[in-house]
């Protein structure tokens, strides 16, 4: 089982720094990565121009594990949001900053970028 866990943890740093890149491609400026708080992790944390975007990356080898996104279930959009907050309180940034929720999902070789994700 320990194994497992580490194989999982090592290809899903593989695909984060994909993500990076790609939002990096994009013009997004990476501000964290791996941001832990006591609810949770948030993957991704960056500027896209005035938005404070939480990126949430997810990998599925093919379809028949479930689509990627399937896998943002609703518990994990409450920890990631809580984290948000955390993060913001943290770093001082104002209450009202924008933010967006994103979703990077790698299914096989696609990649799909949905903004504003929940």
């Amino acid at each position: 089982m320990g194994r497992e866990k580490e194989n999982h943890r090592e290809i899903g740093t593989v695909y984060e720094n994909k993500a990076v890149l790609f939002l990096q491609e994009k013009g997004f400026q990476i501000l964290e990565r791996n941001f832990y708080t006591r609810f949770g992790e948030i993957d991704i944390i960056a500027m896209d121009r005035d938005y404070l975007v939480f990126v949430e990356v997810k990998y599925r080898k093919g379809a028949y594990q479930g689509a990627a996104l399937e896998a943002v279930t609703p518990a994990k959009r409450r920890r990631i949001v809580q984290s948000a907050r955390y993060y913001i309180y943290k770093k001082y940034y104002r209450e009202d900053v924008p933010c967006r929720f994103d979703v990077i999902a790698f299914e096989g070789e696609d990649v799909l970028h949905i903004q504003n994700a929940f």
